[in-house]
């Protein structure tokens, strides 16, 4: 069924002339559905580990068994778990690296009620000049804020994907050639001055 979906999602996104909104709004239900697909894999593993997890008071009996088990667990429906994982940090990847330009697309308003951003906190990142996706998703994580209430749990769409991409990133780099963070203008360090130029008469 969710297979369907995102075949249309997908279908709608790719249409000649599809808008920038349309674009960030079919790129947050795909990682949504994505991230459900993700959950229900991780979910039946740990079903499937708790079962392992009784056997433990009848050790050293049970050993092969639970090694069996936990294999299986690890294991189970893998092929899946690695492509959705791929898609997503694909998908976090653009969104922190601003590779689609869907921020720069639209209107600050507009933006931030696609990503579900409260009024208070939308207000809060206007003056601090927060207006990238990298910004308002990942660094200060307001998406689907209006829903959260100030509550501090995240499970929002794009806020997963662009933690997975980063994750991948910080895995996968060479540590020496790890950027540091929190420099200035870097995701969690200090804002840059604005650039200032002289304009002519």
């Amino acid at each position: 069924m969710s297979t369907n979906i995102v075949i249309a999602l997908v279908t709608i996104a790719q249409k000649p002339g599809a808008s920038v909104s349309t674009s960030l709004i079919t790129t947050r239900r795909i990682c949504r559905i994505f991230g459900e697909r993700a959950d229900s894999i991780s979910l039946e593993r740990k079903v499937m580990r708790r079962k392992a997890n009784k056997l433990r008071q009848y050790l050293p009996f049970t050993a092969s068994a639970m090694a069996d088990i936990e294999q299986v667990a690890a294991n189970h429906r893998s092929a899946e778990w690695d492509d959705l994982r791929k898609v997503l940090a694909g998908f976090g990847r653009s969104q922190v690296l601003e590779t689609e330009g869907l921020a720069a697309g639209l209107e600050f308003d507009r933006l931030c009620d696609l990503l579900a951003i409260n009024t208070v906190e939308r207000e809060t990142a206007r003056k601090e000049g927060l207006a990238t996706l990298a910004d308002l998703v990942f660094a200060y994580a307001l998406e689907d804020s209006a829903a959260r209430r100030g509550q501090q749990w995240n499970d929002a769409p794009l806020y997963n994907a662009c933690q997975l991409a980063t994750t991948n990133f910080i895995r996968e780099c060479p540590e020496h050639l790890l950027p540091d963070p929190f420099a200035p203008g870097a995701p969690f360090g200090p804002k840059l001055p604005p650039a200032l130029s002289i304009v002519g008469k």
